[in-house]
């Protein structure tokens, strides 16, 4: 199968918060590797392909919300493109492929 990520990925340890963007509940997951594309959440649920999610992180000591769509879903958890990221989002993201 041909490899289609643009983005390198790293693995990462990351507890996040995830909500539908306009308020929907806040659900506890766990992001196990991110790119400056996209992350893989572990949750024992998963939102719609297309849904639209805000998701908060603490990533180098900084609490950041990272705006995202669902863009694949599978048994324990899915995956998400994110959306315009701000230079501190981008910044800090940057920084989990430094460490």
């Amino acid at each position: 199968m041909q490899e289609k990520r643009i983005h390198p990925r790293v693995h990462v340890e990351l507890d996040v918060i995830y909500a539908v963007k306009g308020g929907g509940a806040e659900v506890s997951g766990h992001a196990s590797d991110v790119s400056m594309g996209g992350m893989f959440i572990q949750s024992d649920h998963s939102p719609a392909f297309g849904t639209e999610l805000s998701i908060r992180a603490r990533i180098g000591g900084t609490e950041v919300v990272l705006p995202a769509i669902v863009r694949w879903t599978r048994s324990g958890g899915f995956g998400v493109q994110f959306g315009l990221l701000g230079a501190k989002e981008t910044h800090l993201i940057v920084g989990l492929f430094k460490s």
